[in-house]
């Protein structure tokens, strides 16, 4: 089992959902992401104290099991209309035939992925609040939705 440690939020955006937190034993900034956030994510401020597990990331340190031990000043409760509208996320829509679908209208069939990255910038803008954990159920439970109408590859 991994050691728990504290350590001081430095930045956070809500909107990108990630920042990074000083850890009180020193060293570099580590990463934090809100998929790995156990508490609300109005609690995380700058300031914030937090303990976490320490990983190695792709990038270099990430703290996952992040737990919010006592919020920094400024938390609250972010409203759904400060989060910027979903046409600032688009991105290109291509369109390819499903399989097997001749004749039948094209439609857009995302990968995984895409779906995944997708469906989470969508979740986390219409309830900011919820954990990273009911993320994850959601966007399976969709898939599987998807996936099964040929809205997904894979």
């Amino acid at each position: 089992m991994r050691v728990l440690i504290r350590g001081r939020v430095v930045s956070f955006d809500r909107v990108k959902g990630y920042g990074f937190v000083a850890p009180d034993t020193g060293g570099e900034d580590v990463f934090i992401h809100v998929n790995d956030l156990h508490s609300e994510k109005s609690l995380l401020t700058p300031g914030s104290i937090v303990e976490f597990r320490l990983e190695e990331g792709d990038r270099g340190p990430k703290a996952s099991a992040v737990t919010v031990l006592q919020p920094g000043p400024g938390a609250h409760s972010v409203p759904v209309a400060s989060a910027p509208p979903f046409a600032e996320a688009a991105r290109p829509v291509v369109t390819r035939p499903r399989d097997g679908a001749a004749g039948e209208e094209l439609c857009d069939v995302l990968s995984r992925a895409e779906y995944e990255h997708e469906l989470t910038e969508s979740l986390l803008r219409v309830e900011p609040e919820l954990t990273g954990r009911q993320i994850l159920e959601i966007r399976q439970r969709l898939f599987a939705i998807a996936h099964a109408h040929g809205w997904t590859d894979n």
